[in-house]
């Protein structure tokens, strides 16, 4: 009975977390997945991908893949992509794919800033296979038996769920300095697992700002190359109930570049949330046309021994020499 309990405290908890979306650890080096205003921000053209496995020492593992391209066109002073999303949980199966096409219009405010509003249009598709969740109606108390069939409608496997997707972004940005602005699923998309049911996937909203500086501007430093730069982000995202703030610090050198971030919970949801939820260590290697990063989420909440997160992100920039107005270092 114990394990029967553990499976439908696990079913429930899924449901939840299926509402809402990937947050990956790299968004500075990936820019693409928070905000799609960064499409065609270097003026030329450049793809990448990124991986990041959850939990791998549970039952309960996540894998989810990112992939974007990003192209711009000079005459239409616009930036054309597309992004590809893959997200797998192994405990019920769970699969959820999204493919983005995105655009976006550059605004020049000043001789050093600039506005790139964005509009993002997709197809999501979600698969559920609950058949080693135990439903209700299976339990026999009197006999301590499992029933194989279950008449909830829930229990059919492999439930699929179509839907479309509309989602904006807004960036201002000099060659330092970006502030950003996100909303995803404005039309608040149907993912119910039955056939009636309506869920609207809760609205995703996120302030995003980052400022990339040579350090020596500031501090004398003695024993660093002279054009070591220093990055710090932040990321403010809210869905639903469930917020997070995400923000940290790099230090990128000529080839190579570290850092630290932490996870916190500003707006907790209830009493036992933990204010940080991990603190995360990066690391990278950058030559000529390709970057390469690397990081892991150390778990400082109770959740236990999880094995953490890791993420790896590869992308390449086609063109190094580009004359790109107002194009900022701190992108990949």
């Amino acid at each position: 009975m114990k394990s029967i309990y553990i499976s439908l405290f696990i079913f429930i908890n899924c449901a939840v977390s299926y509402a809402q979306d990937p947050v990956f650890t790299q968004y500075a080096m990936v820019p693409e997945t928070i905000n799609p205003g960064f499409t065609g921000i270097l003026e030329t053209t450049s793809i990448g991908v990124l991986h990041r496995s959850q939990w791998p020492d549970l039952d309960f593992r996540v894998e989810t893949d990112f992939a974007y391209g990003s192209f711009w066109f000079k005459q239409a002073n616009s930036g054309l992509g597309f992004t590809a999303l893959n997200h797998r949980e192994n405990f019920t199966n769970f699969t959820f794919t999204q493919l983005n096409a995105v655009y976006t219009y550059r605004v020049e405010l000043t001789d050093d800033w600039y506005f790139r509003p964005a509009i993002e249009v997709g197809a999501g598709f979600k698969s559920f296979g609950f058949g080693n969740v135990v439903l209700e109606d299976q339990i026999n108390i009197g006999n301590g038996t499992i029933n194989p069939i279950s008449i909830d409608p829930n229990s059919r496997p492999n439930r699929n769920v179509f839907f479309t997707d509309i989602s904006a972004g807004a960036l201002f940005n000099n060659d330092k300095i970006w502030a950003g602005l996100t909303l995803r699923h404005l039309n608040k998309p149907n993912i119910s697992l039955t056939e009636n049911g309506n869920v609207p996937l809760d609205m995703f909203f996120s302030v995003n700002t980052g400022y990339k500086f040579l350090l020596a501007d500031y501090i004398d430093i003695i024993r660093l190359p002279y054009e070591t730069q220093m990055l710090l982000t932040a990321n403010f995202m809210k869905q639903g109930e469930f917020s997070r703030l995400d923000f940290g610090t790099q230090l990128i050198f000529k080839k190579f570049f570290f850092g630290v971030s932490a996870v916190t919970n500003p707006m907790k949801t209830t009493g036992n949330s933990h204010l940080v939820s991990s603190i995360n260590a990066l690391a990278g290697l950058q030559y000529e046309h390709l970057k390469f990063g690397i990081s892991h989420d150390f778990n400082v909440s109770k959740l236990g021994k999880t094995g953490g997160i890791y993420e790896l992100s590869l992308s390449y920039q086609f063109d190094l020499d580009v004359n790109c107005l107002g194009c900022p270092q701190y992108a990949p």
